[in-house]
Formats: structure tokens, sequence, C-alpha cells
């Protein structure tokens, strides 16, 4: 098995970057994104729905300036209170 943690990414910043964003059905995406990004430009897009109908996958793509940029976001993301799980 290959341990990703071993490997850096090449990237080429700034660079287009998605995020799959899993959270409650319920809840609404949009205050998510004024919550973490504010005016930040971003587009989010609906992705899946669970097969029970309880979650939602939203998968949100931005500009991201370089690494720190990057992980930040994700971290950003992953704290939300109503974000599940980024994919």
């Amino acid at each position: 098995m290959i341990n990703l943690n071993d490997h850096k990414l090449e990237l080429d910043y700034p660079c287009n970057w998605k995020y799959k964003l899993i959270i409650r059905q319920e809840i609404d995406i949009k205050i998510i994104m004024n919550e973490t990004l504010g005016k930040r430009e971003h587009n989010v897009s609906k992705a899946n729905t669970s097969s029970k109908g309880k979650f939602t996958s939203h998968q949100v793509a931005l500009l991201v300036h370089n690494e720190d940029d990057r992980k930040e976001l994700h971290r950003i993301f992953h704290s939300h209170k109503d974000v599940k799980m980024i994919v």
C-alpha cells in the first residue's frame, strides 16, 4: 500500500483545486461557504445524495494560491461544525 503522506504533491501554483464536502442533507451549503470562505470567489455544485438521503456531497472549486493556502482551506472546512467529511 502506498502511504500518501510520504509523497509531496507537485503543483504549479496558483491553481484550481476542488474539495468535496459531505454534509447533512438539511444543512444549507451556502451558509457553510459564507462562514468559511466569506467573499472569496468559488463555485459549488451538488454531487451526490447518500442512499438513505441523510447526507449530500458538494464539490467546491476555487483558486488556491500556494500549498499553505490549500492546506489551510482543508483545515477550515474540516473544522466547520456542519462538515462531516472531506473527500
